[in-house]
């Protein structure tokens, strides 16, 4: 009897045993639960006020920003992104004045302000220069036009050409009495070989460009010529071959182009089978296009 009871009381004893036991870790793995969870909390508040910090950082660094470091780095960026940055380069060109000279008054120089050409020159000056350049290039081309015209009286096919002078230059129109090309023909009749033989040793010796446009009336033509493209573009070089081969002109400057029945001179459809010999100015644009208004306008001459 004894020994039971102190059995019961043993074992009875060993369960409290276990249920402190039990309780002490159950409340130790709590406290240890609740500080995982403040030190937690505590990391990401101090996350906050690093980024607050660096936010006030950056606020007061832009309040105080240096003028110079702000170029530099806008400059930097812009070139970082492909964007080119422009800067104003002084070019003004001064004088070196010798150290023993310093303080001497000299000759002083007018300095004139106005509106500068290309080349550094009041534009008042430039457009003086570019109007006689302009005259001097008519009278070469009139002088180039009246060697044709006397080629064209002393062969007996004076009136066979017109001259134009634009632009572009001076145009020999050959254009007259005689009929160049049969209908639907690039062949040069006859009268159109002796007037291509008679302007030729004029424009051999220039160094100058020359253009061949050949030209169709509008009547649509037949085999082998599929448009008149095709039959202007063979009229022009009939004719270039014929300067070329016979009249001893430079294949390096010449050129043959073919404009249909586009650019008509005449309601007479033997009039526009034509071709026209057009020597190119070799001056600036700006110089060009004062030809016509110092030739009138680009009439015939």
């Amino acid at each position: 009897m004894s020994g039971r009871s102190a059995r019961s009381a043993g074992g009875a004893s060993a369960a409290g045993t276990r249920t402190r036991r039990r309780r002490g870790a159950h409340g130790g793995g709590s406290g240890e639960g609740h500080g995982g969870g403040d030190e937690r909390w505590m990391a990401s508040y101090m996350d906050m006020v690093t980024v607050l910090m660096c936010l006030f950082i950056v606020l007061y660094a832009m309040s105080t920003v240096d003028q110079d470091k702000y170029e530099e780095l806008r400059s930097s960026l812009a070139t970082g992104f492909g964007v080119a940055s422009s800067e104003t380069v002084d070019t003004a060109s001064g004088i070196v004045v010798p150290p023993g000279n310093v303080g001497e008054q000299g000759e002083f120089t007018e300095v004139t302000t106005g509106p500068q050409g290309s080349q550094g020159q009041p534009e008042e000056a430039v457009q003086t220069d570019q109007l006689a350049a302009a005259q001097h290039e008519i009278e070469d081309l009139r002088e180039l036009q009246r060697q044709l015209e006397g080629r064209l009286r002393e062969t007996g096919h004076e009136g066979s050409a017109q001259f134009v002078l634009d632009e572009r230059g001076l145009t020999v129109r050959l254009i007259g009495a005689e009929t160049f090309f049969e209908p639907n023909s690039a062949r040069l009749t006859g009268d159109g070989q002796e007037v291509i033989e008679a302007i030729a040793p004029v424009l051999a010796p220039t160094d100058r460009f020359l253009e061949i446009g050949g030209h169709a009336d509008v009547r649509r033509p037949v085999e082998p010529y599929p448009t008149n493209w095709e039959l202007s573009a063979s009229r022009a070089t009939g004719v270039l071959r014929e300067l070329v081969e016979v009249g001893g002109v430079e294949g390096t400057r010449i050129i043959s182009v073919g404009y249909g029945d586009a650019h008509p001179v005449d309601d007479k459809l033997w009039l526009n089978r034509r071709v026209d010999v057009t020597v190119l100015s070799d001056e600036p644009e700006a110089i060009r296009e004062l030809l016509p208004q110092l030739s009138g306008s680009g009439a015939e001459v």
